[in-house]
C-alpha cells in the first residue's frame, strides 16, 4: 500500500484501503491492521484513519467490531460506481429515477396503508408550491416526498437504492428547479399520490409516467436538436 500525500485527508486515505481491498490485498473476512499500523502505512494520523473507516464502513466495505478490529465485508467498490453515476447524462439519470419510482408507485399502490399515505399527503403539503423563496430548502422537501414514495413500497431493496442515488436524485430535482427542465407541478405529484391510493398498481404506474412525460419530451428534443 502507497502512502498517501501529506495534503490528502481522509477520503484519499479511503480510497487507498478501498484499492487493497478490491485488489484482494485485504480479502473480504478478514481484518484489517490496526489503526497505528495503517497510519504509519499510509502517512497518515491515526484520527485520519479513523475518518476513512467510518466512509468505508458507511459504504458497506468494512464492519467495526467493538472490541475485535475492523473487518471486510464486500470488495464491491461502490464509491466508483456512484462516481460513474454522477457522470451518466442527465437523460440516463432521469431514465433511471423514473424506473424506480415507477416500481415502487406500482409496489406501493399494492402496499401502502391509510397512515402511510396520510404522510405522503403531509410531505406535500411541507413540499410546497414554488422553490422562489429557498431553492435548496425546496429541493431538500421534494426529495423527502419521493423518499418517501419509495418507502411506500416496502421494498428494502428500493430504498436503499434511492439512497445510494440520492445525489443523482437530487441533480434531476435541481436541474427542473432551476429552469432547465420543467418542473412537474403539485397537481402532477398529488396525482401520484391520488393514483397509489386507488389501490391500482397500473394506475400508479400511469401517473408516474405522466409525471415524467414533460421532462423527458424536452430531454428528447434536446437530442434532436
Amino acid at each position: 500500500m502507497k502512502p498517501v500525500q501529506k495534503t490528502s485527508l481522509a477520503d484519499t486515505a479511503a480510497e487507498a484501503i478501498r484499492t487493497e481491498i478490491v485488489a484482494g490485498r485485504f480479502p473480504v473476512g478478514s481484518r484489517l491492521p490496526n489503526e497505528a499500523a495503517l497510519s504509519s502505512t499510509l502517512g497518515v494520523s491515526r484520527g485520519t484513519v479513523r475518518e476513512a473507516v467510518r466512509v468505508l464502513a458507511s459504504q458497506g466495505l468494512l464492519e467495526v467490531l467493538q472490541g475485535s478490529g475492523t473487518y471486510v465485508r464486500s470488495a464491491a467498490d461502490s464509491g466508483r460506481t456512484l462516481n460513474a453515476a454522477r457522470h451518466a447524462s442527465l437523460r440516463d439519470l432521469f431514465e433511471a429515477r423514473c424506473a424506480l419510482d415507477v416500481e415502487a408507485a406500482r409496489l406501493a399502490a399494492r402496499r401502502a396503508t391509510p397512515a402511510v399515505i396520510a404522510r405522503l399527503r403531509a410531505l406535500l403539503a411541507q413540499r410546497g408550491n414554488s422553490a422562489a423563496a429557498d431553492r435548496a430548502s425546496f429541493i431538500t422537501r421534494d426529495l423527502a416526498f419521493h423518499q418517501a414514495v419509495i418507502a411506500a413500497s416496502a421494498n428494502r431493496a428500493l430504498v436503499e437504492l434511492f439512497d445510494f442515488f440520492s445525489a443523482s436524485i437530487a441533480e434531476t430535482i435541481q436541474a427542473t428547479t432551476g429552469g432547465e427542465l420543467p418542473e412537474p407541478d403539485m397537481a402532477a405529484h398529488v396525482a401520484i399520490v391520488d393514483a397509489i391510493e386507488t389501490g391500482d398498481p397500473d394506475k400508479a404506474d400511469a401517473a408516474v409516467r405522466r409525471f415524467m412525460a414533460p421532462v423527458f419530451a424536452v430531454l428528447e428534443e434536446g437530442l434532436d436538436a
